[in-house]
């Protein structure tokens, strides 16, 4: 390991409003702030809404800043991506951030049931093949309805028309109340160039749009009861071409055909 990622993690250690927790040391300690996040922690009864896979938490303290009322925890297992924005957020000194370096999986293990208001996913893998990897798959929806609280929101964010589509057939299939989307976000007149949808913007957000990628957006309210399924013909969903090239090829039929003579 590198020394800037030992330096990192050794930062993090002494950021206490960073939680590390391996499965390992969660199986035989538990974590003490479950279900005492507003009163232990955060101090106050404001929303708590987290972001899923944070990666340099650009939204989690991006929406720190644009909504005080409300309290925000990033988490992701990557540490060294993590310590971006847990910098940020010290020396800022922001009072309604958190982050949480442990699976995803693990949700319920942090959380109580109800104790979440909202979660965002930005930009995550949208795992074409893999029904069950999806962010937003039945797996995952079932996860999330553990600790979100009833006709709480799930916000996505992508790049992916594969996975937009995927979510919104989701949606659509179980009855579960879409709240907003847009198929071209950065050019939908419904919002302003500062509004938070727009003005922040991950690191991999703003490489899609300088490769002239359009950002997709959906939000959709999670009952807490209720069975769901799978969209039936999701497997027919076209796939995102340009995840098939390298990472600074754009899916435009012009530099296919280009690219396609060349060879």
């Amino acid at each position: 390991m590198g020394k800037n990622k030992l330096k990192k993690f050794s930062e993090l250690e002494g950021m206490e409003f960073v939680f590390q927790y391996p499965y390992s040391r969660l199986s035989s300690e538990g974590f003490g702030l479950r279900g005492h996040w507003h009163e232990d922690f955060f101090h106050n009864d404001n929303p708590i809404v987290l972001e899923l896979g944070c990666g340099k938490g650009e939204y989690t303290t991006g929406l720190a800043r644009a909504e005080s009322g409300k309290n925000f925890i990033g988490i992701d297992i990557k540490g060294a991506r993590m310590w971006t924005g847990a910098s940020r957020a010290k020396a800022e000194g922001m009072k309604n951030v958190a982050f949480v370096r442990t699976n995803i999986e693990l949700l319920e293990s942090f959380f109580a049931p109800g104790e979440v208001s909202e979660i965002w996913i930005t930009f995550p893998d949208p795992q074409m093949k893999k029904a069950r990897k999806r962010l937003t798959s039945t797996v995952f929806m079932e996860l999330y309805r553990k600790v979100l609280a009833g006709g709480g929101r799930v916000h996505l964010k992508t790049d992916s028309p594969f996975l937009w589509t995927y979510t919104r057939m989701l949606a659509e299939h179980n009855g579960l109340e879409i709240t907003e989307q847009s198929a071209d976000l950065h050019n939908d007149s419904r919002y302003g160039a500062e509004h938070p949808l727009r003005a922040i913007r991950t690191h991999y957000e703003q490489q899609w749009l300088d490769r002239g990628l359009s950002i997709k957006y959906i939000s959709l309210r999670l009952p807490s009861e209720g069975s769901l399924e799978e969209p039936p013909g999701a497997e027919d969903i076209e796939h995102d071409t340009y995840r098939s090239y390298s990472r600074g090829y754009i899916q435009m039929p012009q530099l296919m055909e280009d690219k396609a003579e060349q060879n």
